[in-house]
């Protein structure tokens, strides 16, 4: 098991105009100063203009991993979002702990707060927005690097010389990047996906995604989140 205890930075953020346009957002996330009061809606403060596809219990927090801007500035170039956390939306920021090393299901300690990892995030429309380019979004998506979400099991406080340690790792056969994998590259994997389908720790609605595509045979189209309507995907995105 992971033994690395990071110390997370908080970010929050509040409802407003995302960048030039009149969509309203609370993608952009600023670090704070703690205590933070963390209920099972998230940290309190933290807001989302679209709950029908942000917040609610199951994505309560949104983890991102700093590791992962290094990545960014070599992919993007120099942008002003990536000079400090929050680019992408996140409510914690780490060094150390990746889509790699951290499992569906995975119980972690913070302060008096207990978190569990629900899902994977699934990029949209804002971060194209947010950072002035029309394909982030699928780049994003394809490279693997899409963080992950936590439902909050027990809600409670945190402090700032509060770390994170992962107390329990109940599917060790399920680190996100396989998720992200069957999702987005290897996705007609048939035992694959009946094996996420009764994964009861993945938020339902990503089990329902994996029945859905053992159902119909083929897989629900994405161009809307990544584009918006009337946006045409590419096929050549970066790997």
């Amino acid at each position: 098991m992971n033994e690395i205890f990071p110390r997370p930075l908080i970010l929050t953020g509040k409802i407003s105009k995302l960048g030039l346009t009149n969509r309203l957002s609370a993608i952009q996330k600023s670090p704070t100063t703690g205590p933070w009061k963390i209920t099972h809606l998230g940290i309190e403060g933290d807001e989302q203009a679209n709950k029908k596809h942000h917040g609610g219990v199951e994505k309560a927090i949104h983890h991102y991993p700093n590791d992962h801007y290094k990545y960014w500035q070599k992919t993007i170039g120099d942008h002003v979002l990536l000079d400090q956390p929050g680019a992408f939306g996140e409510n914690i920021s780490t060094i150390g702990w990746t889509e790699e090393t951290i499992f569906i299901g995975d119980i972690i300690a913070l302060g008096t707060v207990l978190l569990q990892v629900s899902q994977g995030r699934q990029p949209c429309l804002n971060l194209n927005l947010r950072f002035n380019i029309k394909e982030m979004s699928s780049f994003v998506q394809s490279s693997g690097r899409m963080g992950w979400y936590y439902r909050v099991i027990k809600p409670g406080i945190v402090n700032s010389e509060d770390s994170m340690q992962i107390l329990e790792r109940r599917h060790p056969d399920w680190p996100l990047s396989r998720l992200n994998r069957i999702l987005y590259l290897d996705t007609l994997n048939r035992d694959a996906l009946q094996e996420m389908s009764e994964l009861q720790e993945l938020a339902q609605s990503w089990r329902n995604l994996a029945r859905q595509r053992l159902k119909k045979g083929k897989v629900e189209g994405w161009k809307r989140r990544l584009f918006g309507q009337g946006k045409r995907e590419r096929s050549n995105l970066i790997k």
